[in-house]
């Protein structure tokens, strides 16, 4: 693992001093290319560097007991002795994990798709709560969020939602959050107080460059149609909607949220890219089917991965067993005690299959 540190701080290095060269800065393509993998590095090298001081210090005192001293320093130096001990064994197992092979999509923005399932009206307002929650949680982290498309109900609720959280690091967080999401509780229109289970189905693909997917324009039909749905003056009164089929793979996306045809036929060619690197990724991951099923947020959009109870305020997520009972404050974008349970729970297996 040391010799691996001492390349990549070498490398880290090289790259420090490249970055502030005048001919690399003109060069803004590789310019670009260096900065962000400076940025990869960085904390590594950091980490690196705060055990080697500790090593250092370590080192030192270890030398100090065995001089003259009396008894009052001599316990000092222990107590420094057993600290940078310490510190050494904290920074080794954080570095394990820093040295863990990277998601290459992890630092990518995302698109989340969220859709009522079982449940009818209750599933498309529990929806419409989903989409509340991780734009409260965008928000929190600074990312920027922007609707693709949407399908609402009559009552205010959501049948069908894509939108994008631009932001760094948004997959690495978002995740965890593919699968089916339960919802338990007393429906507005209930009038016996019956507590009713519907489902909302979440699906987070990377956002997809043209470098990751090669889309044959050839392969897509374009329609355009007239936008229906709730309010806008564009709405019924002009060919602003579009609808793209991919032949191959029979992928349909529709959008119409913008008065501008162009506009709607980008967006819609967005989500169809990410769609089509989302099945490119799932090829790659069903020839490693074996690991893949071990791991947690295997992205599976069947797999049931958390429950929200509203009578008991309460939020399971079922692939690490952790329950929490601040179900509003979750709702509103609180989600990171969570997250990062599973961030940990997945970090350990890696740890584990490395071993």
């Amino acid at each position: 693992m040391f010799e691996r540190l001492t390349e990549i701080e070498d490398r880290y290095d090289v790259i420090s001093e490249k970055i502030n060269d005048a001919d690399v800065i003109a060069d803004q393509t590789q310019w670009q290319k260096l900065m962000k993998e400076h940025a990869s590095l960085t904390p590594i090298v950091e980490k690196y560097r705060d055990y080697k001081r500790a090593v250092a210090s370590h080192d030192e005192s270890k030398e100090m007991l065995n001089d003259g001293l009396d008894e009052e320093m001599r316990l000092l130096v222990r107590e420094e002795l057993n600290d940078s001990r310490d510190k050494m064994e904290q920074y080794s197992e954080e570095l394990k994990i820093l040295l863990l092979p990277k998601d290459p999509n992890d630092e990518k923005n995302v698109i989340v798709e969220i859709r009522g399932g079982a449940g009818g009206d209750e599933a498309a307002l529990f929806a419409s709560d989903l989409h509340r929650m991780y734009s409260r949680y965008a928000e929190r982290m600074r990312w920027r969020t922007e609707v693709l498309s949407l399908n609402e109900n009559d009552i205010g609720g959501i049948k069908e939602i894509s939108f994008m959280i631009t932001g760094r690091g948004a997959y690495s967080r978002l995740k965890y959050e593919s699968g089916v999401h339960r919802v338990q509780r007393i429906p507005t229109t209930e009038s016996q107080g019956r507590i009713h289970t519907s489902t909302v189905t979440v699906a987070v693909l990377p956002e997809a460059e043209e470098v990751d997917v090669h889309l044959d324009m050839n392969d897509v039909r374009v329609d355009v149609f007239r936008s229906g749905g709730n309010g806008g003056q564009s709405v019924n009164t002009t060919d602003s909607a579009v609808r793209v089929t991919h032949s191959p793979t029979g992928i349909v996306v529709s959008c119409q949220d913008e008065k501008s045809q162009l506009k709607n036929k980008e967006k819609a060619l967005k989500v169809l890219r990410a769609r089509l690197y989302e099945l490119e990724l799932e090829k790659q991951h069903s020839e490693q089917s074996a690991a893949r099923k071990s791991q947690v947020g295997s992205g599976d959009r069947s797999e049931k991965v958390r429950t929200y109870n509203f009578p008991q305020s309460r939020v399971t997520d079922h692939r690490v067993n952790k329950t929490i009972h601040r179900l509003d404050a979750f709702l509103d974008g609180d989600i990171d005690e969570v997250t990062d349970t599973l961030i940990t729970v997945a970090q350990a297996e890696m740890l584990k299959n490395n071993a």
